[in-house]
């Protein structure tokens, strides 16, 4: 496919002339090819782009307004007589100036698009992009009379990911033990993609299990937990769901518990029918009740349709073995559950937020 053509594609794509048929196909080229995946990522950045470009339009008119306040003829005359008709004209237009630089900055990188020399070139569309980012916050301290900040570092992609879910609202976490092996860093985001720094605090290897503790000076507490842990056994039959970072959004599964142990025996693992994939690892099992019945631990590759989730009774185990010096705050379970009789829609907008993503660095 040339690239005109698979330009042609993408522009189907997103403005919806494609049939049904040919978006599947679409889709599952983008899934299998990296280099037509690259293609649709270049061109949703260079939309987005333009978008802002169209925006920053509107600051002409506002710059020509501003003009028009300016008495350039006084300005003049105040430059024959001192030159402090500089910070003068600093104090008295600071925020006109701001706004003429930030057209001034824009209408450079727009000439850049337009002429071509950013086309077809990933690497500079990211540049671009974090320019503009730049010169907006440059041009706003500056109005303010601030010192620049200087630029956070990015952190590099995880080495692996999976999910975690809140013990109490001051930081506590449960996750699977394979989730975090060997990491050198452990960092959670939130639904609202915030991150913050975590610490191992206690692992349980023979039960799967990791309790992990958010101490970074940015997080606040939670409110209070809506759930609490099922200190015995859920029914064979009965309808569960989960929710967990598979992609970089939370996703909400559903299903039943097949078995009371699984295919190896084990009695400390349920076997579910809720589709799981590895980015679900550490997330909670819950009841149609709201109770955490399992964390979920693996999928059955033998086996189609068949995951596992380890019980709720070997979490309780393993938060009862923490040593009292490894916590420096207060770890009480709730005991209550407020989301019974609740929707699904309603217990997902609800339980989002004590469901996190778990990050994993090492060298």
């Amino acid at each position: 496919m040339s690239d005109n053509q698979l330009t042609e594609f993408i522009e189907r794509y997103f403005d919806g002339s494609m049939t049904a048929e040919e978006r599947v196909q679409f889709e599952l080229l983008r899934k299998n090819n990296a280099a037509v995946e690259s293609k649709v990522t270049e061109h949703i950045q260079f939309i987005g782009l333009l978008k802002q470009y169209g925006e920053r339009i509107e600051l002409e008119s506002r710059l020509n307004a501003i003009h028009s306040e300016i008495d350039v003829h006084a300005l003049k005359e105040e430059v024959t007589i001192h030159p402090v008709w500089i910070v003068r004209m600093w104090r008295n237009h600071h925020s006109k100036i701001s706004v003429a630089a930030s057209v001034a900055i824009f209408g450079v990188l727009t000439i850049l698009i337009l002429t071509g020399k950013l086309n077809n070139d990933r690497s500079k569309y990211q540049q671009l992009s974090e320019k503009i980012d730049k010169m907006e916050k440059t041009v706003t301290q500056i109005g303010h009379g601030r010192t620049p900040e200087k630029p956070k570092p990015v952190r590099p992609p995880a080495n692996f990911r999976g999910t975690g879910f809140a013990l109490t609202s001051n930081g506590y976490l449960a996750t699977d033990y394979h989730v975090i092996k060997n990491a050198d860093s452990v960092y959670v985001q939130n639904a609202a993609g915030e991150s913050f720094h975590a610490k191992v605090i206690y692992t349980e290897p023979q039960y799967d299990l990791a309790i992990l503790q958010i101490n970074d000076p940015s997080f606040k507490n939670l409110g209070p937990i809506p759930y609490n842990l099922k200190r015995s056994e859920g029914d064979l039959g009965e309808n569960v769901y989960t929710l967990g970072y598979p992609t970089d959004h939370v996703v909400y599964g559903a299903g039943y518990l097949a078995s009371a142990a699984n295919y190896s025996n084990d009695s400390t693992e349920y076997i579910i029918s809720v589709p799981v994939n590895p980015g679900n690892s550490g997330g909670p099992l819950l009841d149609e009740k709201g109770n955490v019945i399992g964390v979920i631990t693996a999928r059955q590759t033998q086996v189609a349709g068949a995951y596992f989730a380890k019980k709720s009774t070997y979490l309780l185990k393993t938060i009862q073995n923490i040593p009292t010096d490894s916590l420096s705050k207060t770890l009480n379970m709730n005991t209550k559950n407020k989301l019974s009789g609740l929707s699904s829609t309603q217990l997902s907008k609800k339980l989002k937020n004590y469901v996190f993503m778990v990050k994993v660095y090492n060298q």
